[in-house]
């Protein structure tokens, strides 16, 4: 669950939610650098977000790898409604008792997000092969919300998921033989995953 380089408004912090903005220098860097890292990892598919700044950030590993990015709409961010393009200072400024519970007036619940985000994430799976990595290319919002869904995580407790850096990624994998479904391997990182040695299975 990988989310996508730095963009203009991230650096602004701006809300981007469903508008539309490239990337800049750093952020078509950082998903070249990422790019290398990930393609070791031998994905066999890539899904990805429709907007510039996803999309340009899994481009960067069809380029690696030479797989086929597929585009799926439910992968967008977050819609915003009032908040796109403002900083986070004009929100709390201007929508203080929304701002608390991180809810536009008139944009899209994190509920609903977590919905078609795991639904996206159902439909690439299931044209994944078995025993091969699927990469998703999204934006913070949508990946802590459909990560904490496909987990099965209370509604509760989501923000306890720190939020994605850009061009940082989630590790999200099924121990062999274990029938208890998906767990999260690793948060937020930005190099390989490294083998585990534990007691801990």
């Amino acid at each position: 669950m990988w989310r996508h380089g730095q963009t203009r408004w991230n650096v602004e912090r701006r809300f981007q939610g469903s508008t539309d903005i490239p990337l800049d220098d750093v952020g078509i860097s950082q998903a070249a650098r990422a790019a290398r890292l990930l393609a070791a990892l031998q994905p066999s598919n890539i899904v990805s977000s429709p907007l510039k700044r996803a999309a340009a950030t899994a481009e960067a590993l069809a380029d690696v790898t030479g797989l086929e990015v597929a585009y799926d709409d439910r992968l967008v961010e977050r819609f915003g409604g009032q908040w796109e393009g403002l900083t986070n200072y004009e929100i709390w400024d201007r929508f203080p008792e929304h701002a608390v519970v991180w809810q536009p007036p008139d944009g899209e619940t994190e509920e609903a997000v977590a919905e078609r985000v795991v639904a996206a994430l159902d439909d690439a799976l299931e044209a994944t092969p078995a025993g091969t990595t699927l990469v998703v290319v999204s934006h913070g919002g949508s990946l802590r919300c459909g990560i904490a869904r496909f987990l099965g995580l209370p509604d509760d407790i989501w923000w306890r998921l720190g939020p994605l850096g850009n061009c940082s990624w989630s590790l999200l994998g099924q121990a062999r033989g274990d029938a208890r479904g998906w767990r999260l391997l690793e948060h937020n990182a930005g190099t390989l995953p490294e083998p585990v040695l534990s007691d801990d299975r």
